[in-house]
C-alpha cells in the first residue's frame, strides 16, 4: 500500500510539473528559443529604475536592461551607475530579486579610460550582466577584447541612425575583425529602420555576432519615426523573428519604446503579446 501510495505521489507530481511546464511555454513561448524578453528600463526613462521595474513586470516581461544615470529610486539613494559602490550594488540586487525580474544588460555607456572600462566590466560581472552595450572607440576594441575574454562578459555594439558611427552593420563587422568573439552586435532594429536599412538584411549580415537587440517597431520608415506596436508598423518583425530563429540566435530581446514617454506600458504590453501570438506560430 506504502508503494501504490508512492507511485500515486511521483505521477501526480510528474503531472503537475508537465503542466506547469505547458503553462509557462504558452506564457512565454519565446524561451523555447532561448530568448529572454525584456525591456530596456530607458522606455520608462521619465520614472525611477525601480517604478521602471513595476511597469515592466505589469508588460508581462522578466528581464531588465539598465542605462547608465537613471535615478534608482526607493530607499535607494543615487542613480544608476557603474561606479557604485558595492553595498549599493547588493541593494540593487536585492529588490531586482524581490520584483522577479533579471539585470541581464547595462548601456549604452561608454568609459573614458582603460582604468573605468575594467570598473565597468567588474560592475557588470558583480551584477550578472551578460551584455554592455556601447558604441566604443575603435581604439578601445583590443582592450575591450582582453576585458570580455577575462571576465566572461560581452559588449554588444549599438548602433544609433546615420551619421553615427556604427549605424551600418559593414562598419561593425570591420570593427570586430580579429577580436574577440564576445565582442558582438546590440541590433538596434528601429534605428537602422531610420537610416534607410532593411533590419532582415542587417541581421544576416550579423550573423553569428548577434549578442542582444533593442526591438522597435516604427509607423514610418524617416529619420523621424516614432514607434509603434510591435507588428503594426514598418520595421517587419515577424521577419525578424524568423531570421533570429533561422540564425540561432538565443540571448537579450529588451523592447526600446521611445514614444508616448508617460504612458507606454500599455503599448510595450500589447508588443509583447503580439510578438507571442508570432512566436507560437513558429517552429
Amino acid at each position: 500500500m506504502k508503494f501504490l501510495a508512492m507511485r500515486l505521489l511521483a505521477v501526480f507530481l510528474i503531472t503537475l510539473l508537465v503542466g506547469t511546464n505547458q503553462l509557462l511555454a504558452q506564457k512565454n513561448p519565446e524561451e523555447k528559443f532561448g530568448w529572454e524578453l525584456g525591456s530596456q528600463a530607458y522606455t520608462f526613462n521619465r520614472f525611477t529604475f525601480l517604478e521602471a521595474l513595476d511597469k515592466i513586470d505589469s508588460c508581462g516581461l522578466k528581464y531588465v536592461e539598465g542605462f547608465p544615470g537613471q535615478t534608482i529610486g526607493g530607499d535607494i539613494e543615487g542613480k544608476m551607475d557603474f561606479k557604485m559602490e558595492p553595498a549599493k550594488r547588493e541593494q540593487l540586487l536585492k529588490k531586482l530579486k524581490e520584483k522577479g525580474i533579471k539585470i541581464v544588460a547595462f548601456g549604452v555607456i561608454n568609459a573614458n579610460n582603460d582604468e573605468d572600462w575594467e570598473k565597468l566590466f567588474q560592475f557588470a560581472q558583480a551584477m550578472g550582466i551578460q551584455n554592455i552595450t556601447s558604441e566604443p572607440k575603435e581604439t578601445d576594441l583590443p582592450l575591450l577584447s582582453r576585458l570580455c575574454d577575462k571576465y566572461k562578459i560581452n559588449i554588444a555594439i549599438h548602433d544609433h541612425p546615420n551619421p553615427s558611427h556604427y549605424w551600418n552593420p559593414d562598419i561593425v563587422i570591420a570593427a570586430m575583425k580579429g577580436q574577440s568573439a564576445r565582442i558582438g552586435a546590440c541590433a538596434d532594429i528601429g534605428h537602422w529602420v531610420r537610416s534607410g536599412l532593411d533590419p532582415v538584411e542587417c541581421l544576416k549580415k550579423l550573423e553569428g555576432h548577434i549578442k542582444g537587440l533593442h526591438l522597435k517597431d516604427l509607423n514610418e520608415k524617416s529619420k523621424t519615426a516614432h514607434d509603434v506596436p510591435w507588428g503594426t508598423g514598418v520595421s517587419n518583425i515577424q521577419g525578424v523573428l524568423d531570421e533570429l530563429r533561422r540564425q540561432n540566435f538565443k540571448g537579450v530581446i529588451s523592447a526600446e519604446y521611445e514614444y508616448n514617454w508617460l504612458n507606454n506600458a500599455p503599448e510595450v504590453t500589447l508588443s509583447a503579446k503580439n510578438l507571442r501570438e508570432m512566436v507560437k506560430k513558429m517552429k
